[in-house]
């Protein structure tokens, strides 16, 4: 996976790049996929899956973060159909989603109600705070939507006394499912509902 160019800041970090090649590993984008992403923050999640999907919907609510996203979509070489949404979620949000990204949790039940009414096949949504973890898998599996939940932490190497420490970044919940379709193959090959 290419590296992303992210030289504008939007004053909150983008979404980690192993926490990136993992949401993008388990969305399975393709070239003929309809990519949406609530919360585009700096562009980082739009344009790793602006390189794998054919058509990419970003909505961001903040004007000078969804200039940010633009910005860096712009110094990166991406081959998809961007379109940049000023809007609060699940306003704005297309019917056409084969996949669909929540960055953060502002209004997540209406995003989630949304997917669950136009059948998006594969949902997946990223959470740093415990509580919100709790409720939002609630909120997954009370719309049928949950395949699993993943938690993982990241920690970076530095240099303390002439060795190696380590600095452990927030551990990140990653909530993964999507509207069950009978025997829908999932991108991985697995079948919806199954292990995988």
């Amino acid at each position: 996976m290419s590296r992303v160019a992210l030289p504008y800041d939007a004053k909150a970090g983008p979404t980690k790049p192993e926490v990136r090649a993992v949401l993008l590993q388990k969305l399975g984008l393709g070239p003929d996929d309809h990519f949406v992403e609530v919360g585009s923050c700096t562009g980082a999640v739009t344009v790793g899956a602006a390189r794998r999907a054919g058509r990419v919907t970003a909505l961001e609510r903040d004007p000078d973060r969804l200039e940010t996203t633009e910005r860096n979509l712009s110094a990166n070489d991406v081959d998809a159909d961007v379109d940049l949404r000023a809007a609060e979620a699940p306003d704005g949000l297309p019917d056409d989603a084969d996949a669909l990204f929540l960055g953060g949790s502002r209004n997540y039940e209406a995003v989630l109600d949304h997917a669950v009414e136009t059948g998006v096949d594969r949902v997946l949504m990223n959470v740093s705070r415990l509580e919100v973890a709790g409720a939002a898998t609630e909120t997954f599996r009370e719309r049928d939507l949950l395949d699993e939940v993943v938690q993982f932490q990241v920690s970076r190497g530095y240099e303390l006394a002439g060795a190696t420490s380590f600095d452990s970044d927030n551990p990140v919940y990653m909530l993964v499912g999507g509207v069950k379709s009978g025997e829908a193959v999932a991108a991985d090959g697995g079948t919806r509902g199954e292990p995988r």
